[in-house]
């Protein structure tokens, strides 16, 4: 898709007027184990990665319909966890079926892109229109510092074995998505003793990649990194900068719930559209 039209309708690639989406809960497992995450479920906490119940891909298309009902102004649906949208079949299953009944509505999924590069043709064939690809090094060194492991093709693996993996599936899914016309932005959570000094070479390296847009979302210390510290605005201000030399930086993130429905940071109604579901307490991922 052009990226000026999703510049226009995709309220997380920049547009401006009042956009709506809905984020799909359907992918709760994941493959990778960062250093960041504690993934659990709650109604609570508003920010990436939490959700008030995990849904199964046939029921998706019909919280849709009743998302339309409430924000007409909806224009994009999205999978964004609350694990990885690609490590399992879910998210692929949903936007099938999804796709069937709302063909005009912009599909939009976030992945961490460990599957990225061998599960692309599968995203071309369901119409994903943009795509979300959190890369937090380039590094292996410093990569390894901020994820304990993953699990690639059954086997567990940690350490800077683990980083290369990753750095290398992610660079290489961002280049075939790119060159197949799916729109790419990269988040990268900011981890000011990590890769605070790093930001400027991600950058780089993704917009090198094919990646159009660039978001960078300020850690929120907890689990491993739970003593980290939180980045102040100006050390934001000051890795925005560096990385605009090499791609264009997003700057207007609301860290959406992976339920979220409506228009960012002006409405939400996602307990209207997903009503009475799975309750269990609080959840985060930075998406």
């Amino acid at each position: 898709m052009d990226i000026k039209r999703v510049r226009e309708i995709h309220p997380c690639f920049g547009a401006r007027q009042n956009r709506g989406r809905i984020h799909l809960p359907v992918c709760p497992g994941c493959n990778l184990e960062c250093r960041f995450c504690d993934r659990k479920i709650n109604e609570t906490e508003n920010r990436p990665g939490v959700t008030g119940e995990v849904i199964q891909p046939e029921e998706a298309a019909d919280y849709v319909e009743r998302a339309l009902q409430f924000c007409p102004e909806l224009s994009v649906v999205g999978i964004a966890g609350p694990g990885d949208t690609l490590a399992s079949d879910k998210a692929i299953q949903t936007f099938e079926l999804v796709g069937r009944r709302f063909p005009k509505l912009l599909k939009c999924m976030s992945t961490n892109g460990l599957l990225l590069n061998e599960r692309v043709e599968e995203l071309i064939r369901v119409g994903i229109d943009t795509l979300t690809v959190t890369v937090n090094a380039v590094d292996p060194a410093i990569q390894a510092r901020i994820i304990n492991g993953l699990v690639y093709h059954g086997r567990r693996y940690e350490g800077t074995e683990a980083a290369e993996i990753l750095i290398r599936n992610q660079l290489a899914g961002i280049r075939k998505a790119a060159a197949a016309g799916i729109v790419v932005k990269v988040n990268t959570v900011l981890i000011k003793e990590i890769n605070y000094f790093h930001i400027k070479e991600v950058a780089k390296a993704v917009s090198e990649a094919g990646a159009s847009i660039y978001n960078i979302i300020p850690l929120i210390p907890q689990h491993d990194l739970k003593d980290c510290a939180v980045p102040t605005c100006a050390e934001i201000e000051q890795v925005r900068a560096e990385a605009g030399k090499y791609i264009d930086v997003f700057r207007h993130c609301q860290h959406c719930r992976a339920d979220a429905v409506g228009v960012p940071g002006k409405n939400n109604y996602s307990r209207q559209v997903y009503q009475g579901g799975l309750r269990v307490k609080e959840t985060f991922s930075h998406g």
